[in-house]
């Protein structure tokens, strides 16, 4: 045999152990799509049982709450202010909503107009306690007690602005975990990904962050580009931005994730002018909350939506009230956490979703009003 031939066949054998994975990479891959899999069947599965508190501080008698919603046009702030309203209702309190409107200046405005209603406790319905911080802490230096939903990046006490009793989420990381896993899941570990955030928000940062964690923990799975635009203005950005990225990445741009369904509201028209299968085309899109009506009615008919990580929103708003409880009461907050839950067009019917809505099955209106004392 030839020197040449030799040479040439120790090329090719070389060539062939560089293209082929080790078979500890395989492994390693094998193992994430197994945990991938397993923990979005967890997620995706029927909400059955109460796991929040069954004990507390009775109905602290008549008070008077204002929730004071980031944007009402955002349906994760609106479906926990009826939540909130509700509940406020069966525990015997007055209860307000006034809108943030979207921006920053509204924001304040709505605030320091609650502040001066002077009530016993204000809600902050995912308005970013950070950004109000000078605000909030003024409300708290009057007496009045402040509880957050989304109103930081994570459950329970807010570092950057400790006078908020306590903040009411899912934990984002867990949200985030979920959404970029199912797109793994869903692409069978090849995921070309193009992430959507708004900075402005200390949650959709955090969420984010972990959406990229997730996506990146697959090796067959990448992140294209994060792209950072503000939910107050999707419905003048998402479009053209849209239809720039579909230039820009073409098929490899496979799975949209956004921390919120409203995204979504706005990028539908420029895919179907790109001629994308509304159900069957790529890039498919997944949300990390909150789990709006249109995105239930998307998911449900195939239309431009794969999944969304819903918050259980009227539960949360029980939540809002029961802290609000005991704040009032000087007890500390609850710690309750609500797992994740992820809706997919198999399971959009189950757990409140044939009302467009997560409202576990759980019980959990009756095992506040135990706690409070009411019927």
């Amino acid at each position: 045999m030839s020197k040449l031939r030799l040479v040439g066949q120790g090329l090719l054998a070389t060539a062939a152990l560089i293209a082929l994975p080790s078979a500890a990479s395989l492994a390693d891959d094998d193992a994430y799509m197994q945990m991938a899999k397993e923990y979005i069947a967890q997620a995706s599965a029927p909400v059955t049982t109460w796991t929040g508190p069954t004990s507390g501080p009775k109905a602290q008698g008549k008070k008077l709450v204002i929730y004071v919603s980031a944007d009402q046009k955002n349906g994760g702030a609106s479906g926990v202010g009826d939540g909130a309203q509700e509940a406020a209702k069966a525990i015997g309190w007055d209860f307000r909503i006034l809108d943030g409107q979207g921006s920053v200046p509204a924001r304040s405005s709505a605030l320091t107009q609650a502040i001066a209603l002077k009530p016993d406790g204000i809600i902050l319905g995912t308005i970013d306690a950070a950004e109000q911080a000078p605000i909030v802490e003024q409300a708290v230096a009057a007496g009045i007690k402040v509880v957050g939903w989304h109103a930081g990046p994570g459950p329970g006490k807010i570092d950057a602005v400790p006078g908020v009793f306590t903040n009411i989420t899912t934990d984002p990381n867990e949200v985030a975990k979920a959404s970029g896993l199912y797109a793994v899941v869903d692409s069978g570990g090849t995921a070309g990904v193009i992430l959507f955030t708004d900075s402005i928000y200390a949650i959709a940062t955090a969420k984010t962050n972990a959406e990229k964690a997730a996506v990146e923990g697959c090796k067959g799975c990448k992140v294209l580009s994060i792209e950072d635009t503000p939910i107050g203005d999707l419905s003048n950005r998402m479009g053209q931005l849209t239809t720039s990225l579909l230039a820009k990445y073409g098929k490899a741009w496979t799975y949209s994730i956004a921390v919120n369904d409203l995204y979504y509201d706005f990028a539908a028209p420029s895919l179907v002018a790109a001629g994308v299968d509304p159900a069957t085309g790529y890039p498919r899109q997944i949300a990390a909350g909150d789990g709006s009506v249109p995105a239930f009615q998307r998911i449900r008919q195939k239309q431009y939506q794969l999944a969304t990580v819903a918050e259980p929103l009227h539960l949360h708003g029980w939540q809002c009230i029961d802290e609000m409880n005991r704040a009032l009461a000087g007890e500390k907050p609850s710690g309750y956490v609500a797992h994740v839950h992820l809706f997919i067009n198999a399971n959009i019917d189950k757990d409140g979703g044939a009302q467009n809505i997560f409202d576990p099955d759980n019980g959990y209106k009756n095992e506040y009003k135990k706690i409070w004392g009411v019927k």
